[in-house]
């Protein structure tokens, strides 16, 4: 899957995107929605280049051809969606031609393409898709064990979990795209020794360090994607944090899982990294522990197994008020990978579409909280803190076993290995607002 998009020694005329530790290289090219305010302020369909948003959408139509040039007209939507629903063949002929464009080794086109670049700082992004579902998985059998062995010591991790990608729907009207600030929920607590729950703001407010993956070209009600085909229908990967109310999750979730804890707020990154943007940074499925039951078949594919996840390190940092005040740099909270998650996307899209549900093009699945072995790669407060009993210590002088008003939570990630260029997803930011 590998092509010439991908080559290490590409440079652009863009003098940005040559820096050492650019998240946007030539190599990447990661779709987003702007505005532009001193402009047209209309959403549209760019890409990020070093420092600048390119407009696509401003592009000439002569500069593309064939499938290029039918992936150009979708980019004058005012979001990805009808871009994603194209398929992988068609935004692979889009991004080669901008590759192209872009390139410093031949500039005959830059007079075209310069106009059509604006500093992402001067610009507003946007949600990349309209979101028509949204559904959060639970992919990290160590955040699994983790939070398990705080409610079930003796059992932590149920029965179904090795055999099937667990996974609930969330609610797509609250996607907030990175930036939006995050108010404290309300909801129903229960307090260790009260005869009767309370209604009121939560007092265990969270993060939740996740990856989403967009679908791309959807599938009819009734017809299963079978997991060989499950890379052809997605488009693209973000970042996600599914912030969390721990007291209210915790009373409320049984019998039936998430609600309103979860409900309330879910940050997206606004770039969206094509999956062939990822493809030297694709790595092996988790292996499984001797003794672990293998995939049903419907689950198992050799070319999954063998390159299904991807090594993508993600650190989370937060920032207090305090800490702005003095200018403190942010205190880096975890640092994980990926890599270790117990499920991939293809067997997560596999088994949601396994009983025929229809997942349309801008449907959102989130791999649930990332978190390996060690407490500092954690990547959620409850799991970091230990359920609050180990609070962080900031270089304020403060102590945080949750979030509290005026935090400000920013999760980057990025991707390098040996032979490739370093590409990256930006941030996903959120402050609380009280």
């Amino acid at each position: 899957m590998m092509n010439d998009t991908h080559r290490a020694d590409r440079r652009s005329w863009v003098e940005s995107a040559n820096a050492p530790r650019c998240d946007f290289p030539i190599q990447n090219l990661p779709f987003g929605v702007f505005r532009d305010w001193e402009g047209d302020d209309s959403p549209r369909v760019g890409v990020a280049i070093g420092d600048f948003v390119l407009d696509v959408s401003a592009l000439r139509a002569g500069l593309f051809e064939g499938q290029a040039r039918r992936a150009v007209e979708a980019c004058t939507e005012p979001t990805l969606n009808m871009l994603m629903e194209l398929g992988p063949d068609v935004l692979g002929a889009l991004r080669a031609r901008l590759v192209q464009l872009l390139d410093a080794s031949d500039t005959s086109s830059r007079r075209y393409v310069e106009p059509a670049l604006t500093r992402i700082k001067d610009v507003e992004m946007l949600l990349p898709a309209d979101i028509g579902d949204y559904t959060d998985f639970y992919a990290s059998i160590q955040h699994a064990t983790n939070v398990g062995s705080m409610f079930r010591p003796d059992n932590p991790l149920l029965p179904n979990y090795k055999h099937v990608p667990i996974g609930y729907h969330g609610r797509a009207s609250s996607i907030i795209v990175s930036g939006a600030p995050v108010k404290r929920p309300a909801g129903q607590t229960q307090t260790d020794g009260a005869i009767a729950p309370s209604f009121g703001r939560t007092q265990m407010l969270d993060y939740e360090v996740e990856v989403g993956a967009f679908i791309g070209t959807g599938n009819s009600l009734g017809e299963p994607v079978p997991i060989a085909h499950a890379r052809d229908h997605l488009f693209g990967l973000c970042l996600v944090n599914d912030w969390s109310a721990r007291d209210i999750q915790k009373w409320e979730y049984q019998p039936l899982g998430p609600f309103l804890a979860k409900n309330f707020a879910t940050s997206i990154s606004p770039w969206v990294v094509t999956m062939e943007a990822l493809e030297p940074f694709r790595t092996a499925a988790t292996r499984r522990a001797d003794g672990d039951p293998a995939p049903l078949p419907y689950l198992h594919d050799d070319s999954d197994q063998n390159a299904g996840n991807f090594a993508i390190t993600i650190e989370t940092y937060l920032e207090t008020s305090k800490m702005r005040e003095a200018r403190l740099a942010p205190f880096l909270v975890s640092r994980g990978n990926f890599a270790g998650m117990y499920w991939t996307f293809a067997q997560m899209l596999a088994h949601h579409a396994s009983n025929g549900c229809n997942l349309r093009p801008g449907d959102l699945i989130a791999s649930g909280t990332v978190s390996n072995e060690s407490r500092d790669s954690a990547g959620c407060l409850l799991e970091r803190t230990w359920r609050g009993t180990e609070p962080l210590a900031l270089p304020s002088d403060e102590t945080r076993r949750f979030l509290e008003n005026g935090d400000t939570v920013v999760i980057c990630a990025f991707c390098e290995t040996n032979g490739a260029t370093r590409i990256g997803f930006g941030e996903c930011r959120g402050t609380i607002a009280g």
